[in-house]
């Protein structure tokens, strides 16, 4: 992809081919990010035979353009100060596959993160700004920052337990980093961990972030999505318990979650997705045996209406056998009534380097697939991986939006 030098390369076996090591984990995912500095490595890797993203040798002045054109700043919240967030947000900002293609702020607390850093031997950001002296016209180069919002005091943090501070500091640095999204200030938000509990003890009115993110942006259809190599997935509901789950089922919700879910996809070149929807009861309710007819009251009359609007969708699908290598390999995404439907099977096939994907905002929003880690807080054992992900993917989606507004709403 170009627009700042984004190469989503599959053909690539081999970091020598751009000249330069990346991560093994980006390599095996057919994951390169690289900033195309000089004409040379792109005539290097057409004289291979091989192609820098979509870029043969004929592109090559393209390329150059790509090299002089800004980064886009990626505002990166820290999460919960007690968990896991800081130290993946210092792992990240060191990473030079993450520098290679934006510019990364965290919006947190500086203090936290000097604390966490002595503790996991790890450097902090030399550039600090706190919310008083903060100005967009900060955000040239790839320098990584910290908009300190000094929300907590950082003497005061224990690592690896809840606190009413931290879920109260946490949903300080989500409404400062969706304001200045919102206003354009930043490209795209990536969100840290947080913990709920901690939300509820400092009397946020959220559950979580899709609920955040969907008030505070005055987005009226949104829906969760886990994405990654090996399976892709939709949830109807979100933080919904499990029990209340048969309640909340509505053909049109259903219906929209196959929208954003097929859109998306859409949005990154396929122009029909192909969409599997999971049917709410053991064997999709066997006719109505199973349940209350669910699948016969909500689920067909949405896969239905989908149809009728051009989507190729099949459904409601067994739960119990729609994640099956054989089933799964035939659907682009499959849309889960509830979330542990969902959540379970990517979870067992790409916890480590899944993202999740808020469908539905009008601003570009990514995030890690899992939660605080409270249990290895501050420890320095924290895996990047699943952040990395979710800032690259971050970074593709806004080359994509600015290479095409029109399809903006699919978010």
């Amino acid at each position: 992809q170009t627009g700042w030098g984004y190469l989503w390369s599959p053909q690539l076996t081999g970091s020598q081919q751009l000249g330069t090591s990346y991560p093994p984990e980006l390599l095996d995912s057919g994951i390169v990010v690289a900033r195309v500095l000089e004409s040379d490595s792109a005539k290097d890797a057409s004289k291979t035979g091989k192609r820098i993203g979509s870029m043969d040798e004929r592109q090559e002045t393209r390329a150059q353009m790509v090299a002089a054109a800004p980064l886009p700043p990626l505002a990166i919240t820290m999460g919960d100060a007690a968990g896991i967030g800081p130290e993946l947000c210092l792992r990240v900002v060191q990473e030079p596959t993450i520098l290679s293609c934006c510019l990364p702020v965290i919006v947190g607390d500086f203090e936290v993160l000097r604390r966490v850093a002595r503790s996991c031997s790890l450097s902090v950001p030399e550039r600090v700004v706190s919310l008083g002296e903060w100005s967009s016209g900060l955000l040239e180069g790839n320098t990584p920052m910290v908009l300190d919002c000094q929300a907590i005091d950082a003497d005061l943090v224990r690592p690896g337990e809840i606190q009413a501070s931290c879920g109260r500091a946490a949903f300080q640095y989500i409404q400062v980093a969706i304001e200045k999204t919102v206003a354009g200030e930043f490209a795209a938000l990536v969100t840290g961990p947080i913990h709920k509990l901690a939300l509820a003890m400092a009397q946020v009115p959220f559950l979580g972030h899709t609920e955040m993110l969907a008030s505070l942006t005055g987005a009226d259809r949104v829906c969760m999505m886990l994405t990654s190599d090996v399976l892709s997935v939709s949830m109807v509901t979100s933080h919904t318990g499990f029990a209340d789950v048969p309640g909340r089922l509505t053909p049109e919700l259903i219906l929209n979650a196959i929208r954003l879910t097929s859109g998306f996809f859409q949005t990154l070149g396929n122009a029909v997705p192909r969409i599997g929807v999971c049917g709410l009861n053991p064997h999709s309710g066997e006719g109505g045996v199973l349940g209350h007819g669910e699948e016969e009251q909500f689920i067909e009359p949405a896969v239905a209406r989908a149809r009728a609007e051009g989507m190729s969708v099949a459904g409601p699908l067994p739960p119990d056998t729609a994640f099956v290598p054989e089933l799964r390999s035939r659907f682009d995404a499959i849309v889960c009534m509830y979330h542990d439907q969902g959540h379970i099977p990517f979870k067992m096939l790409a916890f480590d380097r899944g993202v999740n994907i808020t469908l539905g905002l009008p601003i570009l929003r990514t995030s890690v697939d899992h939660g605080t880690a409270f249990d290895i807080a501050w420890t320095g054992r924290a895996s990047s991986r699943s952040m990395i992900e979710a800032v690259l993917w971050a970074a593709r989606l806004v080359s994509l939006r600015n290479k095409s507004r029109a399809v903006a709403d699919h978010w």
